[in-house]
């Protein structure tokens, strides 16, 4: 009965005969600068939920623990282009924000979304963001930025914060190799795995879905892009920010992060005024991945989130 109610009160019979188009499966679809992959999971009557990996350069093959919410709703998760399944062509102009926008909104075109919910985590909400400032939110019922990337500037911030909570020797190792620029070394990488270990993971790192079985990132991009690190930009996003923009989202926005994120929970409360309708939730003892930590308490709450977006229009309707 609530899938029933949702699809003919809240988003009308426009949005059930979407959703009969975008039948389970998985394909691919040009986009300006090659193919890219992407996979339909569930058929529900709800208004389909487009999954935005992070990165940039990873895949979307850990998001797959959301597919077990296509029983509300299809799920639409893709690798961006030059990583996972998708096309790795070798223009290094293509390794932009902007022509990644323009390369989401061409898959939007391709698969039909009118009407639909946009979730993007740490890069992939960077990219949501950026997406809905630049195209407007005209059919997009609803966002959600998980642990996002609004602000380079300020990310690193909070990372230089975070740092100073390391041990002392971690810090001038840190340091050390960062003036040097000998950032590939051993050591370094030792040193950048505490930090991961407390911020990204929240303890160790977790068994990743049999979906992320032989799928591969493009680490070429995470560095042309931001750099070696999380914590150190050096890429062309060094100066990315949209944070004097976060007004123009005139969609309900949902904010996640984990309690020890690197995108620190005090600082998403401070995007959480900038944005006319938004909420925060905060998923205790996880960290940047908070899906691979908590995956039941993160699809609760998105979930909730998404009911209620729908039950809101349906009240309008």
């Amino acid at each position: 009965m609530k899938q029933l109610f949702l699809c003919l009160a809240s988003v009308g019979l426009c949005a059930f005969a979407q959703a009969q188009t975008l039948k389970p499966g998985e394909g691919f679809v040009d986009v300006p600068g090659g193919p890219v992959w992407y996979k339909v999971s569930g058929d529900g009557a709800g208004l389909p939920l487009l999954v935005l990996h992070g990165g940039p350069g990873g895949t979307s093959c850990g998001q797959s623990r959301l597919e077990v919410l296509g029983a509300e709703r299809p799920i639409i998760r893709y690798d961006q282009l030059g990583t996972g399944r998708s096309g790795r062509p070798e223009n290094i102009e293509l390794w932009r924000a902007d022509l990644i926008v323009e390369r989401l909104h061409a898959l939007r075109t391709e698969l039909g979304l009118d009407e639909f919910h946009i979730v993007g985590h740490s890069w992939g909400g960077a990219l949501a963001a950026a997406y809905v400032i630049a195209k407007g939110s005209d059919g997009i019922a609803s966002v959600t930025l998980s642990s996002p990337l609004l602000s380079t500037p300020d990310w690193i911030a909070d990372a230089n914060y975070l740092r100073t909570q390391l041990p002392d020797d971690v810090q001038a190792t840190l340091e050390r190799h960062e003036t040097a620029g000998t950032v590939d070394s051993d050591e370094y990488k030792e040193a950048t795995a505490v930090f991961y270990e407390r911020h990204i993971f929240a303890g160790k790192r977790g068994t990743s879905p049999a979906d992320c079985d032989g799928v591969t990132g493009n680490s070429f991009i995470y560095r042309h892009m931001w750099g070696p690190t999380e914590f150190y930009a050096t890429g062309n996003l060094v100066d990315f920010d949209v944070t004097d923009q976060l007004h123009k989202i005139d969609v309900p926005v949902l904010l996640m992060a984990g309690e020890f994120d690197e995108a620190r929970p005090e600082r998403l409360a401070q995007y959480q005024r900038l944005i006319p309708d938004a909420r925060l939730e905060v998923i205790a003892d996880a960290a940047h991945a908070s899906l691979s930590k908590k995956p039941d308490e993160y699809r609760a709450i998105l979930e909730s989130f998404l009911d209620s977006v729908e039950a809101r229009r349906a009240r309008h309707d």
